[in-house]
């Protein structure tokens, strides 16, 4: 697993061992990058269910202004500090060592994000849970984009019922990214 592009280009990162985690393909992230490119320079980007932390580090490569991470795993949470400081981004990058829903609560006075990553664990409705919680908080804006990675198989068919709006959907061939707004 490698940084794509941006300052850090061609940075190899280190990953988590074990079956707890599964980190997106350097292919796949490359395809979700470019459809955001533009948007990433000076942007705040924050990385949920972080893992190695590869998403909010690429975007940090990118130019973001800040990253912020959320991992509860412990070997995950030593990956993103050893690939942090691997790359010099510890300057821009803040990493909460908890369950996503603590670390939410602890951003209440943040700026608003410009992007909110989420890989959770695929088809136990994760995603949806935390799409509940952010939806009225000061960090989520009009023009936050949230992208969550899900298996092929999990429906969004609720997102509007709770007040957001699908904007783009890219399917590959093992899952897919679904790109989320408040409507």
């Amino acid at each position: 697993m490698r940084i794509i592009s941006g300052s850090r280009r061609g940075l190899v990162l280190e990953t988590p061992e074990g079956l707890d985690t599964r980190p997106t393909s350097d292919r796949i992230k490359e395809t979700l990058f470019n459809m955001i490119a533009f948007d990433i320079p000076d942007s705040y980007f924050l990385d949920l269910f972080a893992g190695s932390g590869q998403m909010g580090i690429e975007a940090l490569s990118r130019g973001a202004a800040e990253a912020v991470f959320v991992e509860k795993d412990k070997n995950a949470l030593g990956c993103i500090n050893k690939n942090l400081a691997k790359a010099k981004f510890n300057d821009t990058a803040k990493v909460f060592s908890e369950d996503c829903l603590s670390a939410l609560n602890k951003l209440s006075s943040h700026a608003e994000f410009d992007f909110i990553f989420m890989d959770p664990p695929y088809n136990k409705l994760i995603e949806k849970d935390v799409l509940s919680y952010i939806k009225d908080k000061k960090y989520v804006g009009e023009d936050t984009v949230i992208i969550v990675e899900a298996s092929l198989e999990t429906s969004f068919d609720y997102v509007p019922e709770m007040g957001y709006e699908i904007i783009k959907e890219k399917t590959y061939k093992t899952n897919k990214h679904i790109f989320i707004k408040k409507a």
